[in-house]
């Protein structure tokens, strides 16, 4: 009996320790989709990741509008035309719900964040792209096309029928752009899905929308860089963050230039033109989904209307990057920064 008590505890096996892991794709979004998570082997790891692509494709297929997809209605097919009008068309519930929550922040952000802005910004869309094909004959669009297309914006020309899981757009010259809230909406969604397998200990980072899912295996936080905007290899802030997200918004990455002056993709409804003042808008919050869309409307708003906004919501801090590299920050961004 002593020579067993002796020796039992050096016969315990030591509990396994989870490593991390990281798996990239390149196929959603038009973007860079990273994971990364901790696992007690590739192979759990690789399970989750192929989980959490296979959800982030699911709604790729369901939200794009340049793509259609044999036996699948989605935005692309919404948008499109049949005898000079939209037809009533039955959507998977995602899009609804989707749909839905982009009305609730259309409201929120006074028409700031607008999906019903497809006419507007598929013509900079046109525009951009020819130019960035060839910069000798870059063009800005005409206004007067511009405004024409502005007056078929109006979100309540979506109507929704929860109900029957329908979306009909009753202005025919309207399109639908979901570009402002697709990815954090799907990085939102995809993580809650994760939550509620009980997995936890991962990061999903659609381009440069970030969810963290928990905390560490040893109970410390992830540690989220903000990008520098005017560029370098270093961070603007570092954030402490578990079970947050943080979505920037910012005009140095897509962009074209005309006469030696950029005009980069986030559009005021107001102007029709790239908003302008600031570099980059990132948003913190429990939502990825309420994080990109606000971070887009902000970028519209001036500082003190997006900073009234901002200390009006819970769980909601933002951090603002001017043209000068002059930077602001809501109340309690400070309480998730850390020193590096």
């Amino acid at each position: 009996m002593m020579l067993l008590c002796i020796f039992l505890p050096a016969c315990k096996e030591t509990e396994p320790t989870a490593e991390r892991f990281t798996e990239y794709s390149f196929d959603y979004f038009d973007t860079v989709t990273t994971v990364t998570g901790y696992a007690l082997s590739r192979e759990e790891f690789d399970e989750t990741a192929k989980n959490i692509f296979a959800e982030l494709e699911e709604y790729h297929r369901l939200f794009t509008i340049y793509h259609r997809f044999e036996g699948m209605e989605n935005l692309r097919t919404v948008n499109e035309l049949s005898g000079g009008a939209h037809r009533t068309v039955t959507v998977d519930k995602r899009i609804i719900d989707m749909l839905i929550y982009a009305k609730e922040m259309y409201s929120l952000t006074n028409g700031k964040m607008n999906v019903a802005m497809g006419s507007v910004l598929s013509i900079w869309h046109e525009y951009r792209t020819e130019g960035a094909d060839d910069p000798g004959n870059a063009e800005l669009p005409p206004m007067e096309r511009l405004r024409a297309a502005a007056e078929h914006t109006d979100i309540d020309a979506v109507v929704i029928d929860e109900e029957n899981s329908t979306v009909t757009l009753t202005d025919p010259k309207m399109t639908l752009d979901v570009g402002a809230i697709a990815k954090g909406y799907a990085v939102e969604m995809v993580a809650r899905a994760l939550e509620e397998r009980g997995i936890s200990g991962y990061v999903i980072n659609v381009g440069g929308n970030v969810r963290t899912v928990g905390e560490k295996p040893d109970g410390t936080k992830w540690t989220v860089g903000i990008e520098n905007p005017q560029g370098g290899d270093d961070y603007l802030a570092y954030l402490s963050l578990a079970g947050e997200s943080i979505v920037t918004s910012g005009s140095y990455q897509r962009y074209y230039i005309v006469d030696g002056k950029r005009y980069h993709h986030i559009i005021d409804p107001e102007t029709l033109m790239p908003a302008e003042g600031f570099v980059s808008v990132s948003v913190l919050t429990k939502n990825s989904a309420t994080g990109d869309a606000l971070s887009t409307a902000l970028f519209c708003m001036s500082l003190e209307d997006g900073m009234a906004l901002v200390e009006s919501l819970d769980g909601v801090e933002a951090h603002w990057v001017f043209d000068d590299g002059t930077r602001f920050v809501s109340s309690g961004w400070e309480n998730f920064t850390v020193a590096q």
